[in-house]
Parts: C-alpha cells; sequence; structure tokens
C-alpha cells in the first residue's frame, strides 16, 4: 500500500485548506483511513477517521466542527478539508491506513500500518 499526502501549505489565519490522501497498491475493502498530525516538538495526534466502507467518521473533539473527512472511493483518495485554520494547527499532516484496527483503538498511531509522507500545513497568525 502506497499513501501519497497532498495539499499542505502556508495559509494565514482563519483561511482553508483541502489535503488529499491518494491511495494505491490494492483494493480498500475494510480498510480505515485517517489523518493524524505533528506539530515540532510534540506527539503525533489523532485528527479524523473515516472507513472505506460507508464513510463513517470520527473526529478528535478539538476539532470536530471545522474539520471534514471524506472519501473518493473511484479515486481511491480521502480528503481532509479544514476551515477556520488557527496558528495551533501548524503541524506536518500525515495519512494512515489500516486493515485491522479496531474502533476502540482507532485514535492510536500505533494502530496503522500504512503511512504517507507527510504535508507541512502552515498558519500564519
Amino acid at each position: 500500500v502506497q499513501l501519497q499526502a497532498s495539499g499542505g501549505g502556508l495559509v494565514q489565519a482563519g483561511g482553508s485548506l483541502r489535503l488529499s490522501c491518494g491511495a494505491s497498491g490494492r483494493t480498500f475493502t475494510g480498510y480505515k483511513f485517517a489523518w493524524f498530525r505533528q506539530a515540532p516538538g510534540k506527539e503525533r495526534e489523532f485528527v479524523a477517521v473515516i472507513r472505506w466502507n460507508g464513510g463513517i467518521t470520527n473526529y478528535a473533539d478539538s476539532l470536530k466542527g471545522r474539520f471534514t473527512i471524506t472519501r473518493d472511493i473511484t479515486k481511491n483518495s480521502v480528503y481532509l478539508q479544514m476551515n477556520s485554520l488557527e496558528p495551533e494547527d501548524t503541524a506536518v499532516y500525515y495519512c494512515a491506513a489500516s486493515a485491522r484496527t479496531i474502533q476502540s483503538q482507532q485514535r492510536l498511531p500505533s494502530s496503522y500500518e500504512h503511512w504517507g509522507q507527510g504535508t507541512l500545513v502552515t498558519v500564519s497568525s
């Protein structure tokens, strides 16, 4: 499985960005796809997850309402729409995929066996 994240960049506070994660290497029936982020000097933290089948989503409580995760099965892609961005959202954003993570562990980075290379999001004040 290969994951390619893109769409990061520099944006002013209050602005929006849409991150993309292109997936290849197999069919993804039964997979979960997630976005994590890691700010300098901090641990990698969960942002959102989506089930490939059915599109059920789950979000970090602090980000609910500003971020939206979606997927396009026809394009084998997962997206993260980020609105009302704040300087605290500055981080490298990673997409990840797993065929075996269970609901109780889906917010843990260690539950994902496939990772993209990350894309940097910088929010200026």
